[in-house]
């Protein structure tokens, strides 16, 4: 809520409980969206999979939630922010798939989920996004992280947009529409005051101010409403 305020965007929160009638006309009443991280897992029958011991249990409110927003937004154009299990949810969306646990899936993997007390990690990305690396300040960045789960195959119009040295995804960007949608694994809502945290949601609010010609929005004046869930992980 803080970051989306400070890029100059009107933070919505966006129940849970919504029936489908109520949360397709909340969804058209905004004009951006963020689908912030969670500490569930999505469901793994949604992408073929049986689960996983070590995965958390899911969260079929949220999902069915999300769920209606990316359908509205993308069919729209409006822009999504997708942060951690956000760009889980984002790729499961669109038929891809995910890796269910990265520590006893992907050999020599780096620290993705914290550890000896910490709550995050912190590691570099390889950025291979041009308007990433626009936003990064260069092709390589370094950002926290609190995930065991990943992208693995990507979904339907996503192509990755950066990938930490071990070859985990660490962003996607939506190519399939004419709207922005960009998918991040790590947290840019936790580093607050860091350049490259601050042009993402910038650049999400940037996009929300060009939804709607209204005469607010052209002057400049209007804050653009952005939905969200707030959430821990």
């Amino acid at each position: 809520m803080r970051a989306v305020r400070e890029a100059g965007g009107d933070p919505v929160e966006i129940s849970l409980s919504l029936p489908p009638a109520k949360l397709k006309q909340t969804a058209e009443s905004l004009d951006g969206f963020v689908l912030p991280g969670s500490p569930a897992d999505v469901e793994p029958r949604r992408f073929g999979s049986t689960g996983h011991p070590q995965n958390s249990h899911p969260d079929k409110r949220r999902e069915h939630t999300d769920d209606g927003l990316l359908d509205h937004a993308l069919v729209s154009g409006k822009p999504v922010l997708a942060i951690c299990y956000g760009t889980q949810l984002l790729n499961v969306h669109l038929h891809g798939t995910l890796v269910q646990d990265i520590p006893s899936g992907i050999r020599n993997a780096v620290d993705h989920d914290g550890g000896a007390g910490r709550d995050e990690a912190l590691h570099s990305i390889r950025i291979k996004s041009g308007q990433l690396a626009e936003m990064a300040g260069g092709s390589s960045a370094r950002v926290n992280s609190s995930h065991h789960q990943s992208v693995d195959k990507p979904g339907r119009g996503l192509r990755v947009a950066a990938r930490t040295p071990d070859g985990v995804i660490e962003a996607l960007e939506w190519t399939a529409g004419p709207g922005w949608v960009l998918g991040v694994q790590w947290h840019p809502e936790r580093m607050r005051g860091e350049p490259f945290a601050v042009a993402l949601f910038r650049r999400l609010v940037k996009e929300a101010n060009g939804e709607r010609k209204t005469p607010k929005s052209r002057s400049g004046s209007a804050r653009r409403r952005v939905g969200q869930r707030k959430s821990s992980r």
